[in-house]
């Protein structure tokens, strides 16, 4: 069923049925006009026939024709009920079980009455009927393959189009459809006169792709820029406060200074993220125990539960990293218990706040995006930086809101083998 609701299916369907549809309708006007053309000539000969025996009849000479007879029992009966009211006619009926053409006339009150052979009229219209059927069979057969040729041709096209809208909407913005176009053809000394709607659609999706790509870049090197020209005068800021005399003015500089030196260390590390230059130096890893000691530090409000270890391959110190960012998230818009459960390779780590929004669950983090205030949670930098080490630790990385309430995050580690020469 899948199948036949494809586009090209669709095509190739409604091509062919138009042409059943014509073909029948000129079947039906060829057959109506041959037919009437045929047995217009016999109906001639029937009537040059009965003048032929009327004549006969009014001098009272005779004849040896078998053909004509007076008053005949086989006559049909809308021909005798014709000759009844002092007409003349014919119409095809039937003479000793074989079927012939009659035609009539008035004689002195009596049905006088010839017949010509039909049969050999009748096959040869079934014989045109024939004709007829097997040409229309033929025309929707080659209709229906070249229909069906075409409707793939545009259905490969499209579905083209689609894996590379999809491929970008997955963040590969590199991911070009590269029809060619019309300049191609020219180029090429091709003939491109007729509007192509396809090529149209992909070529609107890869300028879509290129401007997109063009501002997130310059997004990129602009958040980049900027934390790195912040991080200089941040340090000798840091150094400066730290000579000023203690007291409560000398806390509050050095809170904001090093808040604000963690957001653009934060930035740099996006950055790079981004970049695709960061390399996970992967190692075995026995996940329970990297985990007991990830967490160690986070406080008593964190539980560890081990149902199962297993050994994994990852970056201890970006593991380490991602882990780190989720109990600061629990922790600073999460309640209290914090659990975090180790199962086989997957890691959940899930407080009892009042869970993550719907948009970051179906979205993912995004940059200094936090939500709805007044549900408070966020999701900014910290996430962010958890989805960026996931995908370099080919992690599969989930956000979901417990049923029971709070926000869960599931983390599904790689299990396998190193690499040769790792």
């Amino acid at each position: 069923m899948h199948a036949l609701s494809s586009l090209r299916w669709k095509i190739a369907l409604t091509t062919t049925a138009v042409c059943c549809m014509v073909a029948a309708a000129l079947g039906i006007l060829v057959h109506n006009v041959v037919a009437a053309q045929i047995v217009g000539e016999v109906r001639k000969d029937a009537g040059a026939a009965l003048e032929h025996a009327l004549s006969h009849y009014e001098y009272g000479t005779t004849h040896g024709d078998v053909n004509i007879v007076l008053d005949p029992p086989q006559l049909p009966r809308p021909l005798r009920d014709l000759v009844a009211r002092g007409d003349t006619g014919s119409m095809v009926g039937a003479y000793d079980g074989k079927p012939v053409m009659w035609g009539a006339a008035p004689a002195d009150k009596q049905a006088l009455a010839v017949w010509i052979p039909f049969e050999g009229t009748r096959d040869r219209l079934r014989d045109i009927d024939t004709a007829i059927l097997a040409s229309a069979v033929l025309a929707a057969g080659v209709v229906a393959l070249a229909g069906l040729f075409l409707a793939d041709r545009i259905s490969r096209r499209l579905a083209t189009t689609a894996a590379v809208a999809r491929r970008i909407s997955a963040g590969d913005l590199d991911a070009r459809v590269a029809f060619p176009t019309r300049a191609d053809d020219r180029r090429r000394g091709r003939r491109s006169r007729d509007r192509d709607e396809v090529r149209d659609v992909a070529q609107a999706l890869d300028l879509m792709a290129a401007s997109l790509q063009e501002r997130l870049e310059a997004e990129k090197r602009f958040t980049a820029d900027v934390a790195h020209e912040l991080r200089t005068p941040l340090t000798g800021s840091l150094a400066a406060a730290a000579l000023l005399p203690e007291g409560r003015p000398k806390e509050m500089i050095n809170g904001r200074l090093k808040a604000l030196h963690l957001l653009t260390e934060d930035l740099l590390e996006i950055s790079r993220l981004e970049s695709g230059v960061e390399q996970a130096a992967l190692a075995r890893v026995e996940l329970g125990r990297a985990v007991e000691r990830a967490v160690a530090g986070a406080g008593p409000a964190v539980s560890v539960r081990v149902i199962r270890d297993a050994a994994v391959l990852t970056d201890r110190r970006r593991l380490d990293r991602i882990l780190t960012n989720l109990l600061v998230n629990a922790h600073k818009h999460g309640r209290p218990p914090i659990e975090v459960t180790v199962e086989g390779p997957v890691v959940t780590v899930r407080d009892h706040g009042p869970g993550y929004p719907p948009e970051l669950i179906e979205q993912g983090p995004q940059r200094f995006r936090t939500g709805d205030p007044g549900r408070g949670r966020g999701h900014g930098l910290g996430l962010t930086i958890v989805a960026g080490q996931a995908a370099v630790l080919e992690i599969a990385l989930s956000f979901a809101n417990a049923p029971d309430g709070g926000a869960s995050t599931t983390l599904r580690l790689p299990v396998g083998r190193l690499p040769e020469g790792s």
